[in-house]
């Protein structure tokens, strides 16, 4: 069995107190109509993660004001999985470990295409790459968190972390992300985010906290559904 679970009472009182007034969808979003079911789509988004003297910060880039889906948020690069990413292929596999982990509750396939997506979006947002083809072998998968039912545009999103060592490129904006920068995780969690945004950073820091040993051993992973964190 792996490290015990980080679920600690501080988290469910952060997720409590993030919920009040906030969303992990904009104010503005309408409900679907209640004959027409929105499935949630399979998602990635990764934190790159910059250790320093100055403490840990990560990369995030605020969404345009265009953007149907959380417009003027502060997220991490990412999106929805391609048809192209069952399809492209890796220089190097995920780990044993992490892989078991997705696929307790993804196909293999779609395991595989969410490290693929993951990379691809990284690109593509930042600049910044895990290789050509990608290497894989330096994510590790932090958690989930699922859009809740009712609302016009879901997701069910996979949160990886890789350390900044394993990345590069230059870092160059698309467009997609404005304000694209390295933040402080302090700093970010004082910011105005989403509940979903909030409980990712919440468990980067336990992640942080957990010896390199009782990282690589994890059995389970903690998953934000419905504003309730529970663990699969």
């Amino acid at each position: 069995m792996g490290a015990k679970p980080c679920a600690s009472g501080r988290l469910r009182q952060v997720v409590a107190k993030a919920t009040q007034g906030t969303s992990p969808v904009p104010d503005t979003a309408e409900a679907a109509p209640a004959h027409r079911a929105v499935i949630a789509k399979p998602a990635a988004s990764l934190l790159v993660l910059r250790e320093s003297a100055l403490g840990p910060a990560v990369l995030m880039g605020l969404r345009g004001a265009g953007h149907r889906f959380l417009p003027n948020r502060l997220v991490f690069p990412g999106g929805r999985v391609d048809a192209a990413d069952y399809r492209a292929p890796a220089a190097t596999p995920l780990a044993p470990a992490v892989l078991a982990r997705l696929e307790r509750r993804a196909k293999p396939a779609l395991a595989q295409a969410l490290a693929i997506a993951v990379a691809r979006e990284l690109e593509e947002e930042t600049g910044l790459g895990l290789g050509q083809p990608p290497a894989l072998d330096g994510l590790d998968y932090l958690c989930r968190a699922v859009t809740p039912p009712g609302l016009p545009i879901r997701f069910n999103a996979r949160f990886f972390v890789v350390a900044e060592a394993r990345v590069s490129g230059t870092l160059k904006g698309s467009g997609e992300l404005e304000t694209l920068r390295y933040y402080p995780i302090a700093e970010a969690l004082e910011l105005d985010l989403v509940l979903a945004t909030r409980f990712v950073l919440e468990q980067l820091m336990a992640w942080r906290a957990m010896p390199e040993a009782a990282r690589a051993t994890r059995t389970r992973t903690p998953v934000l559904r419905n504003r309730t964190v529970a663990w699969e």
